[in-house]
């Protein structure tokens, strides 16, 4: 019974000065509550610095078709540059008076052995969309269609060629012409790159008769796979009477066509000179 006495008198005078010793200690000021990491970050002036990452939302990149370039005044142009060389292409309208063109082509449309040739394209045959004629001593061999040779010069035609001849500096042995019946005469993209034109060809087109849209569209770079869709493009009214010079780089670099059109058109006679080669290395006969 002592011992409980003695125990408790120990645990009261223990919790005495505990309780008095709480009341005398002077008052400290009240602390703010502990803020949380985001709570930190929020009341903070916020100064990103060069190495933190910003993100920004994504643009997206619209790939367009250029403008086709229209080219319908006299002058040289250099239509593109590249590891083959300069493409040129050179413009003449009215090397030939309207009233003298107007003559040619009448006896042209007359006089001319034309026809119409059977073309094969992925193995397919079918008619070509307009007639054809030539004129050279060696055969022309295109699109898988031979040509058989014809030394026998129409008068008008061999008058053209040395006019051409004259003016250009450029000599030419053969002569491929189409006669364009109509609006839906036409022939598609392809490039005048035969081995029996030989490297970097010359090609002098004259045309005679109705106008005619020339297009032209830049052969694509490797990585396109064959997508015509974003290249370069050029396109050129040949009206009666106009010359037209092809040279340089440009059967390399570049495709040429006529496309068929929605409205009328009459008769037009496209004649392009050019100059073959009994050997593929470029020999001439």
């Amino acid at each position: 019974m002592e011992d409980k006495r003695r125990r408790t008198r120990v645990q009261g005078a223990w919790a005495a000065p505990a309780k008095s010793q709480a009341t005398a200690q002077p008052a400290t000021p009240a602390r703010s509550q502990p803020q949380t990491p985001g709570q930190t970050w929020r009341n903070k002036e916020h100064h990103p610095s060069d190495r933190e990452f910003v993100f920004k939302e994504p643009q997206q990149v619209i790939r367009r078709a250029p403008e086709p370039r229209v080219i319908d005044g006299a002058g040289v142009y250099e239509i593109s540059l590249s590891p083959t060389g300069v493409s040129r292409v050179c413009l003449y309208p009215g090397f030939i008076d309207s009233k003298e063109a107007d003559w040619m082509l009448q006896q042209l449309c007359r006089d001319v052995p034309w026809k119409q040739r059977l073309g094969i394209r992925d193995d397919v045959t079918y008619l070509q969309p307009r007639l054809t004629a030539w004129y050279g001593e060696l055969p022309y061999t295109y699109s898988r269609i031979t040509m058989e040779p014809n030394p026998h010069w129409h008068p008008v035609l061999s008058t053209l060629k040395h006019r051409v001849e004259e003016n250009t500096g450029h000599t030419f042995n053969s002569l491929l012409c189409n006669l364009y019946r109509n609006e839906q005469d036409s022939v598609d993209w392809h490039s005048d790159d035969e081995p029996s034109l030989g490297s970097h060809p010359v090609i002098a087109s004259l045309s005679l008769g109705a106008t005619r849209t020339f297009e032209m569209r830049k052969k694509p770079p490797p990585e396109e796979k064959g997508d015509y869709t974003y290249v370069e493009r050029v396109k050129i009214p040949l009206d009666h009477g106009t010359l037209l010079i092809m040279e340089g780089a440009t059967q390399a670099d570049w495709q040429h066509r006529v496309p068929k059109e929605y409205h009328s058109r009459e008769p037009r006679v496209n004649l392009t000179f050019r100059t073959t080669y009994a050997d593929p290395r470029g020999v001439p006969r």
